[in-house]
């Protein structure tokens, strides 16, 4: 599939259609994604010195406590980047957390081309894993703050029996908010995104007979048919990131936001919405996961076209969540704006504009879901709690990409451009 020119095409759409025409490349965008919130399972302790020993040398636990008040200019202790918390008792960032955690649960070992000598930054911690590996060491964290995933899901197993019977307990019925109608400027906003979405579809689906054919040759160790696969895959990630600028030069108040505000926000939620759209194709029947109607793919068949599984489970276990809340094609769309005009973005200029921009969707997510789901008053922040899961899975994503260079799999210009690969 050829895909020349313009990286992100964010001049006025043609509303009788979608052009793929050349256009100007941006000369620059954000490098990060934005800082996630600390997570419960984050540990929180005293960054200036590692845990205590007992008389036998074994680490003593600390005690819970608040963790110190930060004030929102910390860096993380490894790399430099903006810090999000203290994860494993040191002050970092979430990439450096993830990375660590990651590294612990799988006894991952690295090389360094360097002898162990890298200064590790911003730049260099997706160079050298061994080196940032050490430096988290060297930091302050510690391996056994590390749950496993079986103590994870032990943990929110139990969380959840919790809270059931705490819900439980509670004998007074809480009074049923009045369900207000939809104002009738919400109603055409929704339906004119559906039909946005819709339409931004066509494209693909005419584009489809020109994706690289999924190989049937099951030989694992045949290059040509492993570069077939990870081709198809980039190529359906092209047409999908082409349907998102698509659809966010279609928004209302996106072409009032700066040239350079606009490509801050398509940067880094781009890949957040191509999960978003993927939950929505997910079959919980057959456990796989269905573009264009007629691509299906497993995990296995994920894994082939040469993504890690540190990714590919995340992926799969997002969309089961999703699934699980039933939504429909106006909440996804909801959903989607929502997350484009997010004002907390690296890079962006005019955080007042897009927060005004985006809170029109939210109010109208909140009042067509208590209208849709008068009996459940919690699906609203449970929606909105999926998108901050989106922040971590983006992370993950980031992961992925730089190990899909190690094993020199070269991304398409388009892909390279949205997520900030520097050949």
């Amino acid at each position: 599939m050829k895909h020349e020119g313009n990286l992100l095409p964010l001049e006025p759409p043609d509303h009788a259609g979608f052009s793929s025409s050349p256009q100007k490349r941006p000369s620059s965008l954000a490098e990060e994604s934005s800082p996630l919130p600390m997570e419960p399972s984050d540990i929180k302790a005293d960054p200036a010195g590692s845990m205590p020993a007992n008389t036998e040398g074994q680490p003593v636990k600390r005690k819970k406590g608040p963790a110190p008040k930060m004030l929102g200019n910390e860096v993380c202790s490894v790399c430099g980047d903006k810090a999000s918390g203290f994860h494993y008792n040191v002050l970092s960032c979430e990439g450096c957390k993830g990375f660590f955690r990651r590294s612990v649960i799988k006894s991952a070992q690295y090389s360094c081309k360097n002898n162990g000598r890298c200064e590790m930054d911003m730049y260099m911690r997706r160079k050298c894993q061994q080196c940032r590996l050490r430096k988290c060491r060297e930091a302050g964290m510690l391996e056994q703050c590390v749950l496993s995933e079986e103590q994870i899901r032990v943990k929110k197993m139990k969380k959840n029996e919790e809270e059931t019977a705490r819900t439980s307990a509670v004998v007074t019925p809480t009074p049923v908010p009045e369900v207000v109608p939809l104002a009738p400027e919400q109603l055409e906003m929704i339906e004119k995104l559906v039909a946005m979405q819709k339409q931004c579809n066509k494209r693909s689906f005419i584009d489809r007979p020109k994706v690289t054919p999924w190989p049937q040759s099951q030989d694992p160790q045949n290059r040509e048919v492993r570069q077939q696969r990870f081709a198809h895959f980039t190529e359906l990630a092209i047409m999908s990131v082409q349907e998102i600028v698509d659809f966010a030069k279609q928004l209302p108040g996106f072409l009032e936001l700066t040239r350079e505000d606009q490509i801050a926000l398509l940067k880094t939620s781009t890949i957040e919405i191509m999960l978003l759209e993927t939950s929505r194709r997910y079959n919980p029947a057959i456990e796989s996961i269905t573009f264009l109607k007629d691509f299906s793919y497993n995990k296995e068949d994920f894994a082939k076209a040469g993504l890690q599984l540190e990714f590919i489970n995340p992926i799969f276990e997002f969309s089961k969540g999703m699934n699980d809340l039933h939504l429909d094609e106006a909440e996804y769309a909801l959903l989607i704006a929502i997350n484009i005009f997010s004002a907390d973005r690296p890079n962006v200029q005019d955080h007042e504009l897009v927060e005004r921009l985006q809170q029109p969707y939210v109010d109208a997510l909140r009042s067509y879901i208590m209208i849709k789901r008068p009996n459940d008053h919690l699906m609203f922040p449970r929606m909105l709690m999926k998108l901050v899961s989106l922040r971590t899975l983006s992370s993950v994503h980031s992961e992925q990409v730089f190990a899909l260079r190690l094993q020199d799999k070269k991304l398409p210009p388009l892909l390279s451009e949205i997520w900030d690969v520097h050949e």
